[in-house]
């Protein structure tokens, strides 16, 4: 076999050797702060002001892909005690707490009627959310690979995560917006727990690098 056949054979890994990266990391998770912050206030404040259940699921994500990409970062930093296992545990973690209180919300307001307002500030929000986050995830995960870092690949699976809540909340606020039923909005945060909960199982147990 050349040197040519031995390259191109030695990509076909799961996880790269360690190859520390740490300014791609920072860009990323620079943006990642940055994009998450405004992500974060206009989805909870049109929570809010709309009384929307998928909003508050959507808006509770973006507060934990906040803080999963500040751990993440925590991690480069040699005086900070923060392995790479115990950070990918935190973002696991966070989102089984997500999982909860959005189930929790969710059925109270089913019990309750609670008829959510129209929200074009949250739909626009969701909407760049939707092509914004699968970039984001598709870089950490190249990096992850490349630095072999499973709380980086586990934090793309959270961003990964974050477009799929997207896609649910803009459904839920559509149909609600212009068929006015009153349990779609509940429906659709309901139907972003699955993937919270199985996400937060890979992440916890060590298999979001398989993915990354």
């Amino acid at each position: 076999m050349d040197n040519s056949q031995q390259i191109a054979g030695s990509k076909d890994f799961t996880c790269a050797p360690p190859a520390r990266m740490p300014t791609a990391v920072a860009w990323l998770q620079g943006i990642t702060l940055v994009w998450m912050l405004v992500e974060t206030a206009v989805s909870l404040y049109s929570a809010q002001k709309a009384r929307s259940v998928a909003l508050l699921a959507f808006g509770s994500d973006s507060l934990v892909e906040l803080l999963s990409a500040s751990v993440v970062l925590l991690s480069f930093i040699p005086a900070v005690s923060l392995s790479k296992e115990r950070a990918e545990r935190w973002t696991g973690l966070l989102l089984f707490v997500l999982s909860g209180a959005v189930t929790l919300i969710a059925v109270a307001s089913l019990l309750f009627h609670n008829q959510a307002e129209a929200s074009y500030l949250g739909l626009g929000v969701t909407v760049a959310a939707l092509f914004v986050m699968p970039l984001l995830a598709w870089g950490k995960r190249k990096v992850a690979k490349a630095s072999n870092n499973r709380a980086l690949a586990a934090d793309a699976v959270q961003s990964a995560t974050c477009a799929y809540l997207a896609g649910l909340t803009i459904a839920g606020l559509g149909i609600n917006a212009f068929f006015r039923i009153h349990w779609v909005d509940s429906v659709a945060a309901l139907a972003a727990i699955p993937i919270l909960v199985i996400e937060g199982r890979r992440a916890t147990r060590g298999e979001a690098c398989g993915r990354c």
